[in-house]
This record gives structure tokens, C-alpha cells and sequence, in this order.
């Protein structure tokens, strides 16, 4: 596809619009073409059936496969200028790599209001700032005072005031523009969003002092800054990855370059903002998912035109345009946050390797435990590995002791020992977290008369008994209904609880230690805005008090008061059924275990487990998370799996289990039969029922297809989806194509 602008007005302008369907339509161009000329990157209106949609121009053309009279004229250009030519081009590899429609791509990679076609603007702020004097006008003010005493107070503000401050003072609108008649103030308009800070320090503060590894690795990265530089960061938990960061992107905005900063929560978000806008006097904006419509546009806008030097987001933020790209930075690289589970399917990280590539610009990957495909391209020599081995609080990170679960009596999932070495961190005055990657009062309701559990009926999966408010629940399907008086099948009243969630150990808690304040963080407490950062808030003053949490408190969090971990239960992903089970668990538990110890006291991490005697927690536990890396990349290559071999996962779901195998049948038989003629690296296996075969009343099947080389991989892919496009049956059944599949749940 074309990026040239035709030097003449294009018969046919190829747009691309938000549908599932992989190809492009053709409209004629209006009579009179916008100023810009028609060129790739417009957004226009264009009918397609029986309602208008807003798509974005991809090629102009002079033919069509289409007669002239069956082409629909195109309703409205709603650009003055095309989007940024970097942001069509990532968009095009995006749908291109990841086997998806461009237009939903597209779609997906936009704002919402540029999505329903609303001008590409930020909002604007008026800014009232009085006008040199003038005998003349300010005669005309005898008869006015209120009008006088505003333009007095407004001269005592150089840079003007905004249209609120003003009216706060009790003067009003009117008034001001009677001022402005007069030739005595002038009314300004700045963006709402990064307006112009003007030339003067770039840093708020000063730097930190780095030790030696920090400025060694600093100085790596400087050593390349115009060029495309991959850099692994591999450093423990407080190390001062964060301060590399911030003194990278001074020496990035200092050279009139942008920075972009992926995060992998938004939890992580206000924490970050707030130490970059500390640091830096320049424009720093946000993007992801917390922001309102017109907060993302903003940001957006900001970042396009160049005004914000420092962009920090999560997953989507990898679509933000930069208007001199400088930097890119991806912090907790390794967090499966960054691939998008639906629909479009990317990750953000390799996103963010090929966008640093195209721009020949630094990228930096930070994390303690970094994933096993940026392991294995800092061993090929792919990417830099740049290491810090030292935290910043001279306390070597806290090893992982692991305590034997079996045979012993649990209280909220929480052992004896455990107990005591809580009571004894409270009372030396400090935090405990006690980390339960299971929220709710408990994984699921048992009758102990009959043995009846409390499974959901559209999910093969319990349903998670909850107290606040009292329900059972469905964290798949969300399904959700009351907590039944009695066994629905032997009608005994013995129903019990199973397991522990965090409800229930927070209501342990509370019993066993009453003067204490227990804080519970997870995604049923934290709905409301603002209530995560409230919560973190009060843990930062200092007292004693007990954190209960989900994985969310186990990233990037500073919790300089913490000095134990309790990790309730550490074998939910010891022998799960997907291969990277393994390693996100050692990456979770290394992460959560970083939050001890922190600052002047060294930290403790206690692991409750059934099995202590495993040989990969026990070499987690000793060794460390390197070590277990490498014996986890040999198991990899002896298994020809990821980072050795390339996936793609095709996922079929219906409400009737025979039309999905059906169709994942006949896929396969075409695919075995073309990859013997054109790919035959290229390995087929299924289909076959997922890990969890029935979910939302829906029965879900896969199909993988393995190759160690990537062309013909997504050759074989870019088959399949062609087939199943043209395939009647696929209209009946819902698919998705999944590359490089992080999970294959």
C-alpha cells in the first residue's frame, strides 16, 4: 500500500473501516477535495449499508475492481491534515503481523472521539492577560470601576489569569469582554492538556547520585542515542531501575526528543506521574484506560503535536503518535498485561521493539525478572544486557523460605508460623503483606454432608463464594447468585467454605490482631477511582498494618515499610497445564517477594506451599530467578516451544460443541494440506478442547500451529484466516487468531 501523495486528484479513494472482515472499500472522492489534497491517513463519513461509519484513507487510486455507478461517494472529509504518518504505519504492521483486520485496527488504535469523528483538538483554556496601557482606553474606565480594579489586578499578573481565577474574584465575564473591546485585554486560548511551559530548567529537582552499575548502564544507552538500540535492564527489585529511566529521558527531552513510557498497570500510573511531574518541569501526560473520552484525546493531541515531551501509559499508549520520537521505555517488561487478550491481539512490548526499530531510537526493557524471549535476545547478542545486582537500600533482596503447608492448621489459609512472624513484625513497628492471588471469602462452597460443590452452570469452574456483599460468584463469566440457605442436593445446612480468598483472610486477620488496620486490595475493593492510591496513601505514613492482596500489589509498588511477605499459597501455577505457568509464577513470586525490604530494614519472605520438595521452587528459592530462567530456556529448546519456535493459536467457540469441531476439523485438514505443498516447517496440532472446554455457556477448542520460522508461520496464518473468511461454516462459529499467544487458556 502506497504512502505517496498522488500527484493528481485519485479517482478512488481504498478506506478502511472498523470491521472484522480483512480487505478494504472503495468510494469516490468528493467534488472538492480537502486542502491537504487527498492523501492516506484522512479520516472520512462514507455509508456503508444501512448506517454511516467513520474510516481512515489508505491508498488513492485511479481504478477499481467495482464499476464507477456501484462506488458510493464518500460524505465528509473530517480531517484538515492526514493522522501522523508513524501512527498509519504501526497500524499497518499491527494488522499485518497479528493477522487482523486493518480497519479494526485502525478502529482500535484511535480515541474514542476521533473514533465517532470529532475534530483532532485538544481542549482549549482562555487565559485574559492585560494589554500594554493606554491613556486613551483607560479614560474610557471613569465610568467603570469594577472594570478598573479587574485590569489592575490583571496586570499584577504577567502571564494572565484563566477565565475561572477571574470569576472566583467575583468578576465576571461581561466585564472582561468590555475590556477587550477597549483595546486593554486581550483574550488568549491555551491547551488544556501540555500548554507551552517556555524556555528554562528542565529539572524541577536534581538527579539522584547513581552508584556504579546505574551509570554504567546509563552510559550504555547514551552511547547510542540516535540510533535503534535494544537494551535489556535487568536489575533486582529496588535497584533503582526508575532513576535510569528518569535520567535517560532528561538526556532524551534535553535533545528536543520524546519519551514514551509503557507501564503494565494502571495501578502503577498515579504513582509514576507523580515522580516524573517531581522531576521535571516540562509536560507530562498520561494515557490509559482511567482517563474520560476527553482526558485520552487530549493526551493524544498532546503527544502529536509535539507540546508533551514525556508520555507515560499502559498497553494502548503504544498507539500514541510522537512528533519526534526520542525513546522508548518499557517498564516490567516481562508482565503479561501488555498483550491484549481480545480482539486485536498484540503486545505491546514487541510492539514497542518494532516502533523503536522504525524510528532508530534507544529502547530499554526494565525488569527484576525478565521474561525467558528477552533473556534469550540478550544471550544471542539481539538486545544489550545491562544488569544491577544492588539494591538501593544496601539490603540483599529477601530470599524465599518455604514452609511446609502439609499436616498443619490453617487460620484465613495462614499456618502457625506464619502467624507468629506477622505478630512479631508488628510489633517491632513494621508492615506486613500477605499476598493471596485469589480474591473473594473462598475459592468455592462445599456441602460436608453430601460433598456438593458450588460449580458454575455455564462454566466448567467453582463458583468463589463472596462476603462483602454475600454471593457466589463467577470470575469468568461473572455470573453471580445468592449464597443458598442449604445443600440444593441433600438439603443438609453443613455448607462450608473451601479455601481462603482475601475476604477471608483480611476477616482472620482482624480477629487475631483487632488494633491493627488491615488494608485489602484487590479488584472488588479498588472499584471506585482514586480508592487504590487512597489506600496506598495511608499504607506510606508509616504505622504498623496489614496489607491483604492480589497480584496487584506485587508490581512496582515502593512499600518502604513493609519487612515481611506471606505468600499464603504458591502452587497455583506449579502444574498448570499451559507452559508458561511455570515462569509467570516465578516471576509473581520474585515480584511480590521485592516488596519486602526496601528501605533502612532488611525483609523477610515466607512462602507457604504443599510442596516444598519441588525441584524448580526449590531452585527458585536458593538460586534465584536467573538461574531457574536458564534451566526453564533448556526445557524450552529440548521442547522446541517459545522462545525457540514461533505459536499461533486459533481459538473456535459456539454454544454447540459439534459445529466448533466440526470447523476446527475441516481447518485443520486444509491447513496439514497446504503446509505439505508451501510451509512444511510449519506443524499443526488439533484441534483440541481448551483448559477450560465450556465457558459462558460457549465450548471453546484450539489449534496450534508451531514453525521455527516466522515467514512461514504467518504465511500458514494468513492461509487459514483466508479460508475461514470464505468458509460458510465460520459464520457460525466465533474464531480468533492469536499470535504469539502468551497464554493457551
Amino acid at each position: 500500500m502506497p504512502d505517496s501523495i498522488p500527484h493528481h486528484s485519485p479517482r478512488i479513494l481504498r478506506v478502511a473501516l472498523p470491521t472484522p472482515l480483512r480487505r478494504l472499500f472503495d468510494y469516490r472522492p468528493l467534488r472538492e477535495p480537502p486542502a491537504c489534497g487527498w492523501q492516506p491517513g484522512l479520516r472520512v463519513r462514507v455509508p456503508f449499508g444501512r448506517r454511516q461509519m467513520v474510516g481512515v484513507v489508505v491508498e488513492c487510486i485511479d481504478s477499481s475492481d467495482l464499476p464507477p455507478d456501484r462506488l458510493k461517494p464518500v460524505e465528509a472529509c473530517l480531517d484538515a491534515t492526514p493522522l501522523p504518518e508513524d501512527w498509519l504505519w504501526l497500524c499497518r504492521f499491527t494488522a499485518r503481523y497479528y493477522q487482523h483486520s486493518l480497519g479494526d485496527t485502525l478502529h482500535q488504535a484511535l480515541p474514542v472521539l476521533l473514533r465517532q469523528g470529532r475534530p483532532l483538538a485538544g481542549r482549549m483554556r482562555e487565559r485574559w492577560q492585560a494589554l500594554p496601557p493606554s491613556a486613551e482606553a483607560e479614560a474610557r474606565l471613569a465610568r467603570a470601576p469594577r472594570q478598573a480594579e479587574l485590569l489592575a489586578m490583571l496586570r499584577q499578573h504577567h502571564h494572565g489569569l484563566p477565565t475561572q481565577a477571574v470569576l472566583a474574584q467575583s468578576f465576571s465575564r461581561e466585564q472582561l469582554l468590555a475590556l477587550v473591546d477597549k483595546g486593554l485585554v486581550e483574550r488568549l486560548l491555551d491547551p488544556l492538556t501540555a500548554a507551552e511551559t517556555g524556555a528554562g530548567r528542565l529539572l524541577a529537582e536534581p538527579a539522584l547520585p547513581l552508584n556504579r552499575e546505574q551509570a554504567q548502564a546509563l552510559a550504555t544507552v547514551h552511547e547510542r542515542l540516535e540510533a535503534f538500540h535494544p537494551c535489556l535492564l535487568h536489575g533486582v527489585t529496588g535497584s533503582g531501575k526508575t532513576e535510569v529511566y528518569l535520567q535517560l529521558i532528561e538526556a532524551v527531552v534535553a535533545r528536543d526528543r520524546q519519551a514514551l513510557l509503557l507501564v503494565p498497570e494502571i495501578g502503577l500510573t498515579p504513582q509514576t506521574l507523580a515522580r516524573f511531574r517531581q522531576r521535571f518541569r516540562v509536560p507530562v501526560v498520561a494515557l490509559h484506560s482511567g482517563l474520560t473520552d476527553h482526558e485520552r484525546l487530549d493526551a493524544w493531541e498532546a503527544a502529536a503535536s509535539g507540546r508533551a515531551p514525556i508520555i507515560i501509559g499502559t498497553r494502548s499508549a503504544i498507539f500514541t503518535p510522537l512528533a519526534r520520537p526520542g525513546v522508548i521505555i518499557v517498564d516490567e517488561e516481562h508482565d503479561g498485561s501488555f498483550k491484549q487478550q481480545e480482539g486485536l491481539r498484540y503486545h505491546a512490548r514487541d510492539l514497542a521493539v518494532t516502533r523503536a526499530k522504525h524510528h532508530a531510537i534507544p529502547l530499554l526493557l526494565g525488569s527484576a525478572t525478565p521474561s525467558l524471549e528477552s533473556l534469550y535476545h540478550a544471550e544471542r547478542g539481539n538486545y544489550r544486557h545491562l544488569r544491577l545486582t544492588r539494591r538501593a537500600s544496601r539490603h540483599a533482596p529477601a530470599r524465599l523460605e518455604l514452609i511446609d503447608l502439609r499436616g498443619r492448621p490453617r487460620q484465613g489459609g495462614l499456618i502457625p508460623p506464619a502467624i507468629e512472624a506477622i505478630r512479631e513484625t508488628l510489633a517491632a513497628g513494621h508492615q506486613v503483606l500477605i499476598f493471596i492471588n485469589r480474591r473473594g471469602f473462598a475459592p468455592t462452597l462445599a456441602c460436608h454432608a453430601c460433598g456438593w460443590l458450588a460449580d458454575c452452570d455455564h462454566c466448567d469452574a467453582r463458583m468463589t463464594l463472596h462476603r462483602q456483599p454475600p454471593m457466589l460468584a463467577c470470575h469468568h463469566c461473572d455470573k453471580r447468585r445468592p449464597v443458598p440457605d442449604a445443600c440444593p442436593s441433600c438439603g443438609s445446612a453443613d455448607l462450608r467454605p473451601l479455601g481462603s480468598g482475601t475476604e477471608r483472610t483480611e476477616e482472620t486477620l482482624a480477629a487475631l490482631f483487632p488494633k491493627v488496620p488491615v488494608h485489602r486490595i484487590d479488584r472488588d475493593s479498588t472499584r471506585r477511582r482514586d480508592a487504590f492510591e487512597h489506600m496506598l496513601g495511608q499504607v506510606r505514613r508509616g504505622e504498623p498494618c496489614l496489607l491483604v492482596g492480589t497480584q496487584m500489589l506485587a508490581k512496582g509498588h515502593h512499600l518502604p515499610h513493609v519487612t515481611l511477605v506471606v505468600v499464603v499459597n504458591a502452587d497455583g501455577g506449579l502444574y498448570a497445564s499451559d507452559f508458561r505457568a511455570l515462569e509467570h509464577s516465578a516471576q509473581l513470586l520474585i515480584q511480590v517477594a521485592g516488596r519486602a525490604g526496601r528501605a533502612s530494614h532488611p525483609g523477610r519472605v515466607l512462602v507457604q506451599t504443599l510442596h516444598t520438595d519441588d525441584p524448580h521452587l526449590r531452585m527458585l528459592a536458593q538460586q534465584g530467578y536467573d538461574t531457574l530462567a536458564e534451566q526453564l530456556l533448556a526445557e524450552r529448546r529440548a521442547a522446541a516451544l517459545p522462545p525457540y519456535r514461533f505459536l499461533a493459536l486459533l481459538r473456535l467457540e459456539s454454544p454447540k460443541e459439534e459445529a466448533a469441531s466440526a470447523l476446527g476439523g475441516e481447518a485443520a485438514a486444509m491447513l496439514r494440506h497446504w503446509v505439505a505443498a508451501h510451509a512444511p516447517d510449519v506443524s499443526c496440532l488439533g484441534p483440541v478442547p481448551a483448559p477450560m472446554e465450556r465457558r459462558q455457556n460457549r465450548y471453546h477448542l484450539q489449534l496450534m500451529l508451531s514453525s521455527a520460522r516466522r515467514s512461514q508461520l504467518h504465511a500458514a496464518c494468513a492461509q487459514l484466516t483466508a479460508w475461514l473468511e470464505a468458509s460458510p461454516e465460520a459464520r457460525r462459529v466465533r474464531w480468533s487468531l492469536d499470535v504469539d499467544p502468551q497464554t493457551l487458556a
